[in-house]
């Protein structure tokens, strides 16, 4: 990528003074001109002084009045008008300042999510400004807002409840983004629920045994995995939302970094996509109260999927808490020790301070500066 910075003179010059030149290189005079175009002298002087624009027809009379093709008169107004019109919208842009503060722009860029932009001056603000509306997809900040925050569909209301907006909505739509990249096929439950089995038998593998295998047994059934780096403000551990009918996502930080809460995230997700409407996104750490008969319920079911409720009361009869008993059950579960510890310390059955050895850290590499 170039370090050149390009050039945006701050000044526009319309077509009207390359017209003056050619006069005065003929000595033909506006007056002149408009006898010999067909056209009023106020409509001539009003092109010369950029108020009224170039048509088709009128650049075909000035090539034939002047000699000078009328694809050059064409363009001319062309990238005046599109000067005029960026001029206005930049800005528009600078009003937004505030608006532009408020996203982590450096840390984003550092991301790769958007272009680095160095610098404090207003140019370096309204570029960044140009940058962020780009990585959105939105014409304007009050266009953000509408699609972000005041949108009708619901899919959106639960970024209202977020202390931060604006950085959540930044890693929403990474997410979206490398979503549409993935290479699924239509959601299919059956074939979703089947995913599932096999991606519980990974959770004692590390990151790059499992990442690649989940994300393309989630894409066959019709549901993409993105891991997404956690930015600052936007302290989610993971989301859920319908992109299309037929393709859900499923989106994970590492926000706690440590496998129990890593996979038990996931499975958490999983369940908003088999219990849940497509019309709803679930944010985790919304706080969204609304939601939160589904997110119980969604808890309840990542806990039974990993480890059934019957194994675990029976391993919690025989109230041995020691590290072999949680390794010898969770061989027998055939998931990562770390998850059984997870559980059993969230349920109180032993410490939060104890066998924390036994849970594993994750640390991807884009994920390694992470608060």
């Amino acid at each position: 990528m170039s370090n050149l910075i390009p050039f945006e003179p701050n000044f526009i010059s319309p077509p009207g003074d390359t017209l003056d030149d050619a006069l005065q290189e003929r000595g033909m005079s506006q007056v002149e001109l408009a006898e010999r175009i067909g056209l009023d002298k106020k409509t001539v002087n009003e092109i010369i002084n950029g108020k009224a624009p170039i048509t088709p027809e009128t650049a075909l009379l000035l090539e034939r009045v002047l000699g000078i093709p009328a694809r050059f008169w064409s363009a001319r107004d062309q990238q005046y008008r599109e000067a005029l019109a960026r001029r206005e919208l930049t800005q528009a842009l600078e009003d937004e300042a505030e608006w532009i503060r408020r996203f982590p722009y450096n840390d984003m860029a550092k991301l790769g999510w958007v272009e680095p932009i160095s610098g404090r001056s207003k140019n370096g603000l309204i570029r960044r400004g140009e940058s962020l509306l780009r990585f959105f997809g939105v014409a304007s900040p009050s266009q953000w807002d509408q699609v972000w925050l005041t949108s009708s569909a619901a899919f959106r209301k639960s970024l209202v409840f977020a202390s931060h907006p604006e950085p959540v909505s930044a890693w929403l739509r990474y997410g979206e983004r490398e979503a549409e990249k993935i290479e699924a096929q239509p959601y299919d439950q059956k074939r979703f629920r089947t995913a599932l089995d096999e991606v519980r038998q990974l959770t004692t593998e590390s990151p790059d045994v499992f990442c690649e295998r989940m994300v393309s047994l989630c894409a066959a059934s019709g549901v993409a995995v993105v891991f997404t780096p956690q930015l600052p403000k936007a302290r989610i551990s993971g989301a859920t939302q319908w992109l299309r009918h037929d393709l859900a996502l499923i989106q994970l930080s590492l926000r706690h970094k440590t496998d129990d809460h890593f996979w038990f995230t996931f499975f958490h997700e999983a369940a908003h996509i088999l219990l849940h409407g497509k019309k709803d996104v679930f944010l985790e750490q919304s706080g969204d109260e609304s939601e939160q008969d589904k997110e119980d319920e969604a808890n309840r079911w990542a806990a039974n999927y990993l480890i059934p409720r019957r194994k675990m009361a029976a391993f919690r009869i025989k109230n041995d808490r020691s590290r072999a008993a949680v390794q010898s059950f969770a061989a027998e579960l055939g998931i990562a020790p770390g998850i059984v510890v997870g559980q059993l310390q969230h349920d109180g059955f032993i410490p939060f301070k104890n066998l924390n050895d036994l849970k594993r850290k994750f640390s991807w590499k884009e994920s390694q500066d992470e608060e």
